[in-house]
């Protein structure tokens, strides 16, 4: 398998892209949908791939600075920048379903539809 990283960003308009496609390469069965997104993946590379070596070197962030290198106090910076990262993320589906609820409450979003939203996130 290759280090090929997906950009979660549209290279024309910098908008989040989303995955439409699957494909089971054995079989060469395809389905298409608009698949959720995964928070981790929405991630600059660079705070995934720390995810990655905070979890194989089992969080411990002295290990990190060993394995990587660089200080404690630098992999300690790096790994607030990456929860600050992650929380805006989870900021922007709860601010998404805290939307489509008001909307609902307002009577400008029936139940139905809303639900289907959700359900999209």
């Amino acid at each position: 398998m290759s280090d090929f990283q997906i950009n979660a960003s549209c290279p024309y308009c910098d908008q989040a892209m989303t995955v439409s496609r699957m494909t089971c390469h054995a079989c060469e069965v395809s389905v298409e949908a608009a698949f959720p997104s995964a928070r981790l993946a929405n991630l600059p590379t660079e705070h995934q791939r720390f995810i990655e070596i905070f979890v194989l070197a089992s969080g411990s962030l002295k290990e990190m600075a060993e394995q990587t290198s660089v200080s404690y106090p630098t992999v300690r910076s790096r790994l607030d920048k990456v929860i600050a990262a992650l929380r805006d993320e989870i900021g922007k589906t709860q601010q998404t379903k805290g939307t489509i609820l008001d909307a609902v409450s307002e009577g400008k979003l029936s139940a139905e539809a809303a639900a289907k939203l959700i359900k999209a996130i």
